[in-house]
C-alpha cells in the first residue's frame, strides 16, 4: 500500500510541475505568492531546502475546502525509537547465541539424560542375579527325645543360553541410538539459532531500509508543502503527501516491532529469555552455498535422522535374538550345612554335621515366550519400514526446500548485480540532472525510493535465501524446543518364562 500512494503522490508532484505556471496565472486573487518569482519549475526545485512537514509553514489555507477553511495540514505525529534502549547495548554474535543454547537449551540436556539412561539400562542388565542365604530346620522336636536337624544354606540362580550377554546387547544398541539422538538434537538447536539469528538480522536490515524510506517520504511531504507554499500545489496534494508519510511511519513501526519479536524468538531458543534488547552483528550478505545436484545423496548418507532409525533397526533385531532365547531355562541350585541332631542307636550320640544340596530347572513347556518373540518380529519389521518412511519424508521435505534455495539465490543475485547497482546509478544520475536544474527533484524522490524498495526486497531475499539454506546445511533439523524423546521398546516383553525378565 506505501508503494502505490507514493507513487500517486510523486507522479502528482510530477504533473504539477508540468501546468506551474498555468496554476499560479489561475490562483485565487487571496493566495499568497513569494516575494520573488522563479524563472522555471527546475530552478525553484533546486533553491529550495528539504525539511520535514512540521518545519514548513503551510500557505494552502485559501485553497483548501471551502467548507471547512479551518481545517490545517501539515499535522505531524512522532515516530517512536523502540530501539533506544538496544542501541546502548553491545551488539550481539551468532557466537554468544549458540554459547547460550548449549549451556542452556533443556531439550540437549533431555537428550543427553536420555542417552545416560540407556547407559545405566546396558549396566543393570548384564548383572548376575543376587545369591540367597537362609536357616533350614526340619524335624525339629523337645522333650526328652531333642534331635532334628538344624543349619543354614546358599541359593543361587543361574543364567543359562547367553541370556545377560543378549538382554545387555539390547540396551547397548539402545545406548547408541540415544547417542545419536543427541547428535541431532544438538544439529538442530544450532539450526534454530542460526535460523532465528539471521531472520532478526535481516529484520535489523530491513528496518534500516523503511528509516531511509521514511526519509523519502518526509522529504516528499516537504516538497508537497513547498510546491504549495509557492502556489504549484493545493490541498489533495499535501494531504495525499501527508498520508504517505504517515503511513511510512507505520511501516517503520511495524519494522521495530517484527525485528523484537525475531529478537525475543532467538533469545528463547538459545536459552536467555530475559537477555536485554540488542542490535545484531553479523554477515547477512553471504549466505552458505549449498551443493543442490549432490544434496539429496548426501541427505541419506548424513541425516541423523536416518541414521537414528537405522540403529533402530538394529535395536529392535537385538531385541528379537533377545527374546527368542528366553524359553531357556535358568538353573536353580541350593546348598548347605546342618547339624543333626537325631541320636543314633548304635553309639547313643548325635549324627552331627551333615550337607545337602539341590538343583533345579524349569521345563518350557506351556510358556516358551512366543508371544514375546511374534511381537519381537512385528516390531522389527515395523522398525525397517520406519527406515524407509523417514527417507521418503526427508526427500520430500528436502525437494521444495531446494527449490526454494534455488528460486532465493537467483533472486539475491539479480538483485545485487543487477537491479540494486542500475537502481543506484539511476538515482545518482537524476541527482546529478537536478543539481544541473535539468530534472525534477520528485524524479529524485523517485528513484531513491525505487532504490530503497529494491533494498527492501533484497533483505527479504536474504532472509529466505538463509532460511533455506540453514536448514538444508542442517539436514532439515532447526527446531530448537522439540522435546527429546526415545523411540525404542525394549520394555515390551511381559511374563517372562523364567520369571527373571524383571531386571529390565
Amino acid at each position: 500500500m506505501t508503494g502505490t500512494v507514493t507513487a500517486t503522490v510523486v507522479a502528482l508532484l510530477l504533473g504539477i510541475g508540468a501546468h506551474a505556471q498555468t496554476h499560479q496565472d489561475a490562483c485565487e486573487p487571496d493566495t499568497q505568492m513569494p516575494a520573488q518569482s522563479m524563472p522555471d519549475h527546475q530552478h525553484s526545485m533546486q533553491q529550495m531546502e528539504v525539511h520535514s512537514p512540521q518545519d514548513i509553514t503551510s500557505n494552502v489555507s485559501g485553497v483548501q475546502e471551502p467548507e471547512n477553511p479551518s481545517h490545517k495540514t501539515g499535522a505531524n505525529l512522532p515516530v517512536p525509537d523502540l530501539l533506544e534502549a538496544a542501541k546502548t547495548v553491545p551488539a550481539r554474535s551468532l557466537d554468544d547465541f549458540e554459547s547460550f543454547a548449549l549451556k542452556n537449551n533443556p531439550t540437549l540436556k533431555q537428550a543427553e539424560a536420555i542417552a545416560r539412561v540407556s547407559e545405566g539400562l546396558a549396566h543393570q542388565v548384564g548383572l548376575w542375579p543376587n545369591p540367597s542365604i537362609g536357616y533350614q530346620g526340619e524335624q525339629i522336636r523337645g522333650g526328652s527325645f531333642g534331635g532334628g536337624e538344624q543349619g543354614g544354606f546358599v541359593q543361587q540362580t543361574i543364567v543359562l543360553g547367553g541370556k545377560l550377554g543378549l538382554r545387555h546387547n539390547v540396551f547397548e544398541q539402545q545406548k547408541k541410538e540415544d547417542e545419536i539422538a543427541v547428535q541431532e538434537q544438538q544439529l538442530s538447536v544450532h539450526g534454530a539459532v542460526q535460523l532465528q539469528f539471521y531472520n532478526a538480522l535481516a529484520q535489523l536490515r530491513i528496518l534500516e531500509v523503511q528509516r531511509k524510506l521514511l526519509d523519502v517520504a518526509n522529504d516528499a511531504a516537504a516538497t508537497a508543502h513547498q510546491l504549495a507554499n509557492v502556489g504549484q500545489a493545493d490541498a489533495p496534494d499535501v494531504l495525499q503527501a501527508e498520508v504517505e508519510a504517515e503511513q511510512a511511519k507505520l511501516e517503520f513501526v511495524k519494522a521495530q516491532r517484527e525485528y523484537i519479536q525475531s529478537y525475543e524468538e532467538l533469545a528463547t531458543v538459545a536459552g536467555e529469555p530475559q537477555i536485554p534488547l540488542a542490535l545484531l552483528k553479523g554477515d547477512l550478505d553471504h549466505p552458505p552455498a549449498i551443493a543442490t545436484d549432490r544434496y539429496l545423496d548426501q541427505l541419506q548418507q548424513n541425516s541423523p535422522s536416518l541414521k537414528r532409525a537405522e540403529q533402530s533397526a538394529v535395536r529392535a533385531d537385538a531385541e528379537l535374538a533377545r527374546d527368542k532365547r528366553e524359553a531357556i531355562p535358568d538353573l536353580n541350585i541350593r546348598a548347605g550345612v546342618q547339624q543333626n541332631q537325631e541320636i543314633l542307636e548304635s553309639s547313643m550320640k548325635p549324627v552331627g554335621v551333615q550337607s545337602f544340596a539341590t538343583a533345579g530347572i524349569q521345563i518350557p513347556i506351556f510358556n516358551r515366550n512366543q508371544g514375546n518373540v511374534q511381537a519381537a518380529k512385528a516390531q522389527a519389521e515395523r522398525e525397517r519400514t520406519e527406515v524407509e518412511r523417514i527417507r521418503l519424508h526427508l526427500l520430500q521435505t528436502a525437494q521444495p526446500l531446494l527449490q526454494r534455495y534455488l528460486i532465493s539465490r537467483m533472486e539475491e543475485e539479480r538483485y545485487r548485480t543487477q537491479l540494486i547497482p542500475r537502481a543506484q546509478r539511476a538515482y545518482e544520475l537524476y541527482l546529478a540532472k537536478y543539481r544541473n536544474m535539468a530534472a525534477a527533484y520528485p524524479e529524485v524522490l523517485v528513484s531513491q525510493r525505487t532504490l530503497f524498495q529494491l533494498e527492501d526486497s533484497y533483505a527479504r531475499t536474504l532472509a529466505e535465501l538463509w532460511t533455506t539454506a540453514v536448514q538444508l546445511q542442517n539436514y532439515l533439523l532447526a527446531d530448537g524446543t522439540h522435546a527429546a524423546e526415545r523411540d525404542g521398546s525394549t520394555s515390551m516383553q511381559v511374563n517372562l518364562p523364567t520369571g527373571s525378565g524383571g531386571s529390565e
